[in-house]
């Protein structure tokens, strides 16, 4: 069924929706760690956004691996997720985002950019954004935009797609949604999950001391700092 209107009658067809989950990086201000096994009492991130992107009724999703692909892939060997191995993931986080949308299978009405290290998005909050997205008058990458600042997981849809693909628009750009208006649709927000992500090992400390969550570093970086 699809989904009710709150405004203006009738219903919106179902959206086949596609997410790309990065997880590559090699979290190089924290030293090195893989951040998509941060884990968050108890549970890695990775296995977090799985579990929300799920929920929010997403039909296909393509992990992309990198750093510690290894041990990243053994993390989420139970999900029924399309692997996609980066091995340039060093060059930045634009080649996972195109490794990833190469590897979906399907056609979809939308497709998620979602980052493995935001550790407070849940299904309702990417269900929020996927709204936004069906209601959108304009542009074709909806952006969540916190209190001035650019927040992730972004939603495009095909239009988008096939630019990226074909050209240099890179939505990891700093500058993106100044550089490319025309694509955009801003989604203001007051919804800071959307900004909240994991760069540094204060970012840990400081998401600990203001849930009072346990946050824990995988293994071997955890000895290092120990």
């Amino acid at each position: 069924m699809g989904c009710l209107l709150k405004q203006g009658g009738g219903l919106y067809a179902r959206l086949r929706i596609g997410a790309v989950l990065l997880a590559a990086g090699q979290g190089s201000r924290m030293g090195g760690v893989a951040k998509s096994l941060i884990t968050l009492q108890g549970v890695p991130l990775i296995k977090r956004q799985l579990i929300a992107l799920s929920g929010a009724g997403v039909d296909e999703v393509v992990v992309v691996t990198g750093y510690a692909r290894d041990a990243v892939e053994a993390s989420i060997a139970s999900f029924p997720v399309t692997l996609a191995h980066n091995p340039d993931f060093a060059l930045g986080q634009q080649s996972s985002v195109r490794c990833g949308l190469n590897a979906l299978r399907g056609n979809f009405d939308a497709v998620l950019v979602a980052l493995a290290d935001q550790p407070l998005l849940g299904a309702a909050d990417l269900t929020e954004l996927i709204a936004a997205f069906k209601k959108r008058a304009s542009g074709h990458v909806l952006v969540p935009m916190v209190d001035g600042q650019r927040g992730n997981p972004l939603v495009m849809d095909d239009v988008a797609l096939a630019d990226i693909r074909a050209s240099d628009v890179n939505l990891a750009c700093r500058n993106f949604v100044e550089n490319q208006p025309a694509l955009v649709h801003l989604h203001h927000t007051s919804n800071t999950r959307f900004i909240t992500d994991l760069d540094t090992l204060q970012d840990i400390e400081a998401l600990a001391t203001r849930t009072g969550w346990k946050l824990e570093l995988p293994q071997a970086l955890a000895d290092v700092h120990a």
